[in-house]
């Protein structure tokens, strides 16, 4: 009975979800109320007062997760007329629940639903995050390899690359490589840029693409004039950022890229045995 309970109320939740146009998902507080076991809508008002307030104290926008609207109902004879109703998120209807009375059977199964479920947006979200950032490492791995063989083509010898690339690193941080790796803690061995986020690694990509084109089309012969130019990149990138108060040297270092691009290969042959389970690990 208890997974017969459990199967129905998940099935009557998951009904009730709409989308916006943007994908969110939400649930109007007139179904939410029915769902919840309420049966007065100014008692109802109450507790999403409650989560209103929850919802400041964590420092979200109350606008972002209850959003005014109307409804149309019938009243008869093929009349209607518009009461009030509110947008909620998955977050606000999480908050309803955690603000509801826990007596109510199906208050203690949403807020044990709503609470997986905004974790499991939270991981998706989370992991998005991660493979960008082990996107944005892989290019620029791509893009410096590239950098590396055009040095070779065009003076003959590749062994100033990582000269080269160290001057880009102090045009862009305003300090060597090493003295980054000593503000970050990182091991002298490991690469600065495995730890970067992902603003950083994309502006390196991009000073570096610029250094490229320009060794290329500028038909650049010497290491001096190949440093200038991808110093002078780094400079410029840096600017921007600095214009727009990103201070390269100032953001904190991220976990190792190559760790997290282990985790998110296992999690998805994980997800492959498992389809139906998401890990929170």
């Amino acid at each position: 009975m208890k997974n017969e309970i459990i199967h129905s109320l998940t099935e009557n939740f998951e009904s009730h979800s709409n989308k916006t146009s943007d994908g969110v998902d939400f649930w109007l507080a007139r179904d939410l109320q029915h769902l919840l076991g309420y049966t007065k809508w100014d008692n109802f008002i109450g507790v999403i007062s409650k989560a209103k307030t929850a919802c400041d104290v964590s420092g979200e926008s109350i606008d972002d997760h209850f959003a005014d609207v109307g409804k149309m109902v019938a009243i008869g004879s093929g009349a209607e007329k518009e009461i009030p109703d509110i947008m909620l998120t998955r977050y606000a209807c999480y908050l309803i629940a955690q603000n509801g009375d826990p007596r109510k059977e199906t208050i203690a199964f949403a807020q044990r639903y709503f609470a997986i479920q905004t974790r499991k947006a939270e991981l998706i979200e989370q992991k998005i995050l991660e493979y960008e950032r082990v996107q944005a490492r892989n290019k620029l791995k791509s893009t410096e390899k590239e950098l590396s063989q055009v040095i070779f083509e065009q003076t003959g010898g590749n062994e100033n690359f990582a000269l080269i690339r160290s001057k880009g690193d102090a045009a862009l941080f305003n300090k060597n490589t090493q003295q980054m790796k000593t503000k970050w803690g990182i091991c002298s061995t490991k690469p600065l840029a495995d730890y970067m986020p992902t603003i950083l690694l994309k502006a390196k990509d991009f000073a570096t693409e610029i250094t490229i084109y320009n060794t290329k089309h500028k038909n650049m012969k010497t290491e001096n004039q190949i440093s200038n130019e991808h110093i002078t990149n780094n400079k410029s990138v840096r600017g921007t950022l600095l214009s727009r108060g990103i201070v390269p040297e100032n953001l904190s270092p991220e976990e190792d890229v190559t760790k997290i691009e282990r985790r998110l290969i296992s999690d998805e042959k994980k997800a492959l045995k498992n389809p139906d389970k998401l890990s929170d690990k």
